[in-house]
């Protein structure tokens, strides 16, 4: 261990930055929160907190720190995993203008009320595909689930959505 904490810290992350960067990348998707940057502050800061715990010779680092890395990843898949798919179409400010008449608040509402009756797996399809701008093969990978189930969640979700709104 270098005489002073900072310069230990400073050795630890130059020697190891490259690597863990490229480990972290790996498992994580690039459009995907939180980031691998998020995930390599994260164990660098751990390692600045446990600096004690950190061994002194390069492979034991490199062994401590990506342990630390890869159980960050793991809880921050699990932490998505836990969590549903938060869909929030109720502050739709951005559709309107300033200039906004009844008949486009109505249809707001309207829409708010037909995306709101929908299920919790239709919303979040529709979520990822519009407002994420997801293509269908990307949001079946962060929703895990097949591409056809994508296509038909969004189908039948657009379907419920136009029986609500046209009351057909």
């Amino acid at each position: 261990m270098a005489s002073d904490p900072a310069s230990y810290m400073r050795e630890i992350h130059d020697d190891n930055r490259r690597s863990l960067l490229a480990f972290l990348r790996s498992l994580i998707p690039s459009h995907s929160f939180p980031t691998a940057e998020d995930l390599f502050q994260e164990t660098m800061l751990r390692a600045w907190q446990h600096l004690d715990a950190v061994p002194p010779e390069p492979e034991g680092q490199r062994r401590w720190l990506f342990t630390v890395a890869r159980r960050l990843v793991v809880d921050a898949h699990r932490r998505r995993q836990a969590r549903p798919v938060q869909v929030i179409l109720a502050d739709a400010a951005w559709i309107h203008s300033r200039d906004d008449d009844q008949g486009a608040m109505v249809a707001r509402l309207m829409l708010r009320h037909a995306v709101g009756s929908l299920s919790r797996a239709h919303r979040s399809v529709l979520s990822e595909l519009y407002v994420h701008g997801n293509s269908f093969t990307e949001t079946a990978t962060r929703l895990g689930v097949p591409v056809g189930t994508v296509k038909s969640r969004a189908h039948y979700a657009m379907r419920s959505i136009r029986e609500v709104l046209f009351e057909e």
